[in-house]
């Protein structure tokens, strides 16, 4: 992922690389430094940048490192969804202890999820300009609320693909600080 604005963001690079079997890596390369960095786990609950999402918020979710329950169904955004809860299972470091998502029934994208922990929501992340892209939905604008500090960030997707041939080396930290 590479931040194209901001200007205090601009050139700014995430890498994460998932694993099945543990965490995800990831690395961060800041150009005015012309520094990368690695995140180490116990940071991933962290605010990236000086933004309302945290590296944590970033990464893929594994949907196997879950437990999940139906939580009843809503409106929301003018559209029907399912409510879904979802805990960490034990294994999972996560700095959430439960999140609750909405996901809309008619193309089973998940268009907001509330962040909680232990019975307070303290995250809360919207994705609004739903847009097929490669025949795949997506949220292409995320808003995100950090409920403590009553602040807000929004992101938006502009140059997305999918199912695009990639080379193993583009995923290198050597690939990371060429941009």
């Amino acid at each position: 992922m590479r931040f194209t604005a901001p200007a205090e963001v601009k050139g700014v690079a995430l890498l994460i690389v998932n694993h099945q079997d543990r965490a995800s890596d990831q690395w961060m390369w800041t150009p005015a430094l012309e520094r990368d960095r690695r995140i180490a786990l116990q940071d991933r609950s962290t605010r990236f940048f000086g933004t309302d999402f945290s590296f944590e918020d970033l990464e893929e979710r594994d949907v196997n490192q879950f437990d999940y329950k139906l939580a009843g169904e809503e409106t929301l955004d003018g559209q029907s969804c399912w409510k879904i809860e979802s805990k960490p299972k034990e294994s999972k470091s996560s700095q959430y202890t439960s999140s609750l998502m909405m996901i809309r029934k008619d193309n089973y994208v998940v268009i907001q999820i509330e962040n909680f922990a232990k019975d307070k929501m303290v995250r809360r992340i919207h994705y609004s300009d739903v847009q097929q892209q490669d025949g795949i939905w997506v949220g292409r604008t995320m808003e995100v609320l950090d409920a403590n500090r009553g602040s807000r960030t929004v992101l938006k997707l502009e140059k997305l693909q999918y199912n695009v041939p990639m080379k193993e080396e583009s995923f290198t930290l050597e690939a990371l600080r060429r941009g």
